[in-house]
């Protein structure tokens, strides 16, 4: 017989919007958590094929000196040249897609929360059930990532500039949490959503 999937919420925001804080609000609650930064860091990890065919087309040199893949190298590669990046694109998200499937599979909880920086860029909403939004003003992404990062403005801009507009990103919610306070100021609605999809979990298992 095989595992039941959980009923799954796919969560994003902008860059500074606070996903991985209220992320962990949720885990607290013992709701299993899927971070894909992280998924795609485990399938580059030493010893891994996808590492191997990431070596094979660009040389060893892409390597740090403890062997482990030098994001930052690689990075400015795929960014300088559109055609490896959609190779790279074409090699990892396949795979990133699989070991995310699995890690939610293998949740063991109702719901299970998967974190997806690019949801709406990539149109990864018909892979979950429902979309939580983490949602505040560009002044408030700008200095938050301003302080984490230590940016400057322009160049936070610049990389909100990649991402989708805020106005496609709400357009896509099932759910809003606004981040703008501190974390005090968002745990009732984080609550009341825990409660909403342990519901809405249960209704989806009597359906199916």
């Amino acid at each position: 017989m095989s595992t039941p999937r959980p009923f799954v919420i796919g969560v994003t925001g902008g860059i500074g919007c606070g996903k991985s804080t209220i992320c962990r609000e949720f885990s607290a609650l013992g709701a299993p958590v899927v971070d894909t930064d992280e998924v795609a860091r485990e399938v580059v990890a030493p010893g891994t094929p996808g590492l191997a065919a990431v070596v094979a087309h660009f040389g060893e040199d892409i390597l740090a000196a403890d062997g482990t893949l030098d994001r930052r190298r690689l990075r400015s590669i795929v960014f300088a040249d559109a055609t490896q990046r959609q190779w790279l694109e074409a090699l990892l998200h396949p795979l990133i897609r699989a070991r995310t499937d699995a890690h939610v599979l293998s949740a063991n909880y109702p719901y299970c929360l998967v974190c997806i920086p690019l949801l709406v860029e990539r149109g990864g909403g018909n892979r979950v059930d429902r979309v939580l939004v983490i949602d505040c003003p560009p002044a408030v992404q700008i200095e938050r990532v301003m302080a984490r990062d230590k940016l400057t403005a322009p160049e936070v801009e610049a990389i909100m500039q990649t991402q989708a507009p805020r106005a496609a990103r709400l357009a896509a919610a099932d759910d809003v949490i606004e981040n703008i306070g501190d974390v005090e100021t968002v745990r009732p609605a984080i609550r009341a959503l825990h409660q909403r999809y342990l519901d809405l979990a249960q209704r989806k298992r009597e359906s199916d």
